[in-house]
């Protein structure tokens, strides 16, 4: 009953008394508010007693806006008419915050459905009102609960970034500082030492660098980049990254053109392939590796084969754990770190691929590696071969600013640049930079910039290059080193002037750069 009139309700058929129809409006877990057009309450449930603390007789005959704080009500009277122009089922203020006033001035966050009842030619407003303090309290715990997640991800990258540059400047010092030796020792068992020395330097870059790699897949620093490229092009830089180190154990490197084209981001992908690659060469004692593609089903395959040691099928469930070798204990000497393929699986995760490995023991092993097929724009693979060539010596008539902050790193450079012959002006900081470049202007002009990316006070190379691109003019070729290898770095503008080094840089790779820029 509402207020003084009874309404039928039907059942599978049959009409239901209104002792049954009082007793399903009181049942629901919302309270139920009936208002009429003039605003008027006619029917309250008794949930409206445990929601907002008012017997249901307190509230018949009273204006709805009783219900209300005091600042929705001159509004809330002007939507109630709309609502009765349009009248349908709906939620209430969709998109607002929604609050009931309870009886001791109190206020809650409610949520209201609202449907129209027609009486004979009344109309009449039914509201569910349901209490959602604790879905807010939850959402906001989700909302801090997140905001927090960005944070600690934002503080892991800028963990990263800074350990990724700080620690990586030590071991470029030691690179430097280990290529000036081997060229002015003559001493048959020193430069057997400092060979061995640059060994060590090279494994200890090849471990940071792959830690590092495991952090940045962890913490969401690395970002993919897809689009379209071909699989010959990455198939030939893989054959000049791994002709030499196969042919050094008696290897063949088979390689088979590949036509096809993929989609995903092809630097990525190349990470994949080059530890697949390595790790493939590494445990083949004889007979050969092969990459090679195939396009038979919708995704293009590519497969890294060997003829290498296998691995048993107890141990294949354990070969992406970090640290993890086939068939060497944890005390013996170990070739590489067992990370390859840990970041071969955080890879494959991250682009949302599949790798899937076939082997057996003492007859080798197969990885394939499933890739969407392309379908649009073709992008230029971005090539991870190092740099290898002979560097003639350069003359006192070749400048070189030198800018780097870190003092261990531009004194080896410096040191390394000298020994070959090359006049260098270091600076350590933008400002100085700046006014290396005002004296030089005076008396002769450099010839090449190299320069470090993050600098103090906020200053990058790229800041240094434009400033000695105003003195030098804009045909002044630059070597941009780095220890940073976020998407930041990564996402530069290309410019056919500047190169990009990672460090640590072997003094050959740095040297082969020089003579390439200021002999072109």
């Amino acid at each position: 009953m509402i207020g003084n009139k009874t309404f039928p309700f039907a059942f599978c058929g049959q009409m239901l008394k209104p002792e049954l129809f009082g007793k399903i409006l009181e049942s629901a877990p919302d309270a139920i508010v009936v208002v009429n057009s003039a605003g008027l309450i006619e029917f309250v449930s008794h949930r409206i007693t445990t929601l907002l603390g008012y017997n249901p007789e307190e509230l018949i005959g009273s204006g709805v806006e009783l219900l209300l704080p005091e600042r929705f009500r001159d509004t809330h009277q002007a939507h109630r008419h709309y609502y009765e122009r349009a009248a349908q089922p709906r939620p209430m203020g969709i998109d607002l915050e929604l609050y009931a006033l309870r009886k001791d001035g109190s206020e809650l966050p409610v949520e209201i459905s609202l449907s129209p009842v027609h009486d004979g030619e009344r109309l009449l407003v039914a509201a569910a009102i349901r209490d959602v303090t604790e879905r807010k309290r939850v959402l906001s715990e989700l909302t801090i609960a997140r905001e927090s997640a960005d944070r600690a991800n934002q503080t892991k990258s800028r963990f990263l970034a800074t350990a990724s540059h700080d620690l990586r400047q030590p071991l470029q010092t030691l690179a430097l500082l280990n290529g000036t030796l081997r060229r002015v020792i003559t001493d048959s068992t020193a430069a057997e030492a400092i060979a061995q020395e640059g060994q060590a330097i090279e494994a200890m870059s090849k471990l940071l660098n792959a830690l590092l790699d495991i952090s940045k897949l962890e913490s969401g620093a690395i970002r993919p980049d897809p689009t379209d490229f071909k699989v010959a092009s990455l198939f030939e830089e893989l054959r000049t990254e791994f002709a030499t180190l196969a042919a050094s154990k008696g290897l063949e490197l088979r390689i088979h053109a590949a036509a096809q084209r993929v989609h995903s981001d092809p630097a990525l992908v190349g990470q994949i392939l080059r530890n697949l690659v390595s790790n493939a060469i590494k445990y083949t004692r004889a007979g050969w590796v092969e990459l090679r593609a195939d396009a038979r089903t919708p995704d293009v395959c590519v497969e890294v084969v060997d003829t290498g040691i296998g691995i048993p099928s107890e141990q294949l469930p354990y070969i992406y754990d970090e640290f993890y070798q086939i068939g060497v204990s944890s005390n013996s000497t170990r070739e590489g770190y067992g990370l390859g393929l840990s970041i071969v699986q955080r890879l494959v995760r991250l682009l949302g691929l599949r790798l899937e490995v076939r082997s057996e023991v003492g007859r080798g092993s197969t990885f394939a590696l499933q890739l969407p097929p392309g379908n649009g724009k073709l992008a230029t693979t971005r090539s991870g071969a190092a740099v290898q060539a002979q560097v003639s010596r350069g003359t006192a008539s070749h400048c070189v600013l030198l800018v780097d902050d870190d003092p261990g790193v531009r004194n080896a450079t410096k040191l390394l640049l000298k020994v070959e012959g090359f006049r260098v002006l270091p600076a350590g900081s933008f400002d100085e930079a700046v006014q290396q470049l005002r004296s030089c202007s005076e008396h002769s002009s450099i010839d090449l910039l190299i320069t470090d990316y993050h600098l103090p006070n906020g200053k990058t190379g790229l800041d240094v290059i434009a400033a000695a691109r105003e003195v030098a003019g804009d045909q002044l070729t630059a070597i941009l080193i780095t220890g940073d290898t976020s998407a930041m770095i990564r996402d530069l503008k290309p410019d056919p002037r500047i190169r990009l080094a990672s460090k640590p840089v072997k003094a050959e790779e740095l040297l082969a750069s020089i003579k390439a820029l200021v002999t072109s």
